[in-house]
């Protein structure tokens, strides 16, 4: 069961939203920002950070939930300590990409979508992380890990392990 959190940014955090709001003609220009912050602060983007945002903006929540769920770097539910994400376009499809998925999902024993039940990892397919020069391509956090093989693979994920014990 997923607990309710109070939603609500400091006022520096609000301070720094009404700077970035001059820069523009419309206010609900800043949404990205707005929404960056709140998965940040939050770890993800509930329905209540959603209702924030709309009132924050003075847009619609159907708005915030437009482009939240558009954009695949934003979370709309708890993710594990690591996510894992996969990218599966054309690049990095034909280098291999399904069978690092395939090998996370049996190294991790979860699906795509889903978090290893100590809180780890979290596994997800994207679509183009704009490096297809160097596929195929795992996002882990905001790092890239590219040129990627299974064996590779798997060795950060033990370097990840061996971090958290």
């Amino acid at each position: 069961m997923e607990t309710t959190v109070e939603i609500q940014f400091t006022e520096q955090e609000l301070q720094k939203i009404e700077n970035l709001k001059t820069r523009y003609l419309k206010p609900d220009s800043v949404i990205l920002e707005v929404l960056y912050l709140l998965q940040e602060k939050y770890g993800y983007i509930s329905q209540e950070g959603m209702k924030y945002a709309a009132e924050l903006l003075g847009i619609t929540e159907e708005q915030v939930l437009g482009v939240v769920t558009f954009y695949t770097m934003f979370n709309t539910k708890p993710i594990g300590k690591y996510h894992l994400q996969v990218c599966t376009n054309v690049s990095c499809m034909l280098k291999g990409a399904y069978d690092l998925l395939k090998k996370l999902e049996n190294e991790l024993n979860i699906k795509k979508g889903e978090t290893t039940s100590d809180g780890l990892f979290t596994i997800s397919e994207v679509e183009c992380l704009g490096s297809c020069g160097t596929a195929p391509v795992v996002q882990i956090n905001e790092d890239y890990y590219e040129n990627l093989n299974e064996e590779k693979l798997l060795q950060i994920i033990q370097e990840l392990r061996n971090k958290t014990l």
